[in-house]
């Protein structure tokens, strides 16, 4: 089987985490694991082999045109990892063009002869959004890197010392779009005297366009963090350094109202950080038992189970213990056997 994959993602804005994480890892493991099948990089569609049995495009924006038409001569499957977007259009407002590009976008994406997504609850979204056959749609679970794990504590004072962390704190690791919820966790947060450290390019970006609607929970954040030594806002960090901080952490907060999967909770887990979340979207799938739960709507609660695992050593020893369980369950090997199923069943078909 001859497969070409779609790496431009690789040469763009999405090069550092995100799908860039997910398209580094899924290739690093099916060229390490799968020596039958021949494998075809590309940047340009030009570029595709004629002799390649099937095109995988690993990344689908809905208000993007990110999905080519490679006719009907080409079998195609696409990675879509959420529909977020779409899901809450109030928060996401997406004007003129990008609702013709949507169209353009959920036309080309029904003539695909398979969808790949992160989640049951992904796939559910897709389902109802696209209309698109059930059997069609085909579930691979992302993986936290290898090197996300339990360190010691040698490693760890450097880290501490560069970034003057308090000997205890929360940690928030992601974006600031409206599903994470963000303004309701830093005034959580400041009901506590628990300091907030928080990691992710957009909350120090400067360039930023605080007026788009989009932007809405950022500008909210920047507002509410002004001034207050108690919300530390550290911006993109390292890999190598982010390890540290989940093992430096007390407890990994992230009380999103919608998660296509949730990468950042996997990674804490790995790392026997307790997690406080919630049950919405794929979160259940990824946390299970591991992690404490919280309803996403009530600062109230969120701050209720910050005091409950910040203030409770037995409980955060315990959610550590399940949480390590818990994230052992996903690996970039099944990833990649499940997307080679995917390969193998729309080859043959």
């Amino acid at each position: 089987m001859q497969v070409a994959i779609d790496i431009s993602p690789l040469e763009s804005g999405h090069s550092v985490r995100g799908v860039g994480f997910y398209l580094r890892n899924l290739k690093a493991a099916l060229e390490k694991g799968f020596s039958n099948i021949s494998f075809t990089f590309f940047t340009q569609t030009k570029n595709i082999p004629n002799k390649a049995d099937l095109v995988h495009f690993p990344y689908f924006d809905p208000f993007f045109l990110t999905l080519p038409w490679l006719g009907s001569n080409k079998k195609t499957i696409v990675t879509v990892h959420d529909l977020t977007p779409l899901i809450f259009p109030e928060s996401f407002p997406i004007g003129i063009k990008g609702k013709i590009k949507w169209m353009i976008q959920r036309y080309l994406l029904k003539k695909v002869d398979a969808i790949i997504t992160d989640s049951n609850s992904s796939k559910k979204d897709i389902i109802k959004i696209l209309n698109f056959p059930e059997e069609k749609i085909f579930v691979a679970y992302l993986a936290a890197a290898h090197h996300f794990r339990v360190l010691g504590k040698e490693g760890l004072k450097k880290i501490k010392e560069k970034y003057d962390l308090p000997d205890n704190f929360l940690l928030y690791v992601g974006d600031v779009t409206p599903n994470k919820n963000l303004p309701r966790l830093i005034k959580a947060v400041l009901c506590t005297n628990v300091p907030l450290v928080m990691v992710g390019k957009a909350l120090v970006n400067e360039n930023i366009d605080l007026s788009n609607p989009w932007n809405k929970d950022l500008k909210e954040v920047l507002e509410l963090a002004k001034g207050k030594d108690q919300i530390r806002r550290l911006g993109f960090v390292e890999d190598e350094e982010l390890v540290g901080l989940y093992n430096l952490a007390n407890a990994f907060i992230m009380p999103s109202l919608y998660e296509g999967f949730g990468l950042p909770l996997l990674e804490a887990m790995a790392c026997g950080c307790p997690v406080i979340t919630t049950n919405n979207g794929s979160i259940p799938e990824v946390v299970g038992d591991g992690a404490y739960i919280v309803d996403g709507e009530s600062i109230n609660d969120i701050e209720k189970g910050i005091r409950e695992v910040i203030g409770n050593k037995s409980l955060a020893k315990k959610l550590s213990e399940k949480g390590l369980i818990m994230s052992k369950n996903f690996s970039w090997e099944n990833t990649a056997k499940e997307t080679v199923d995917v390969y193998t069943k729309v080859v043959s078909s």
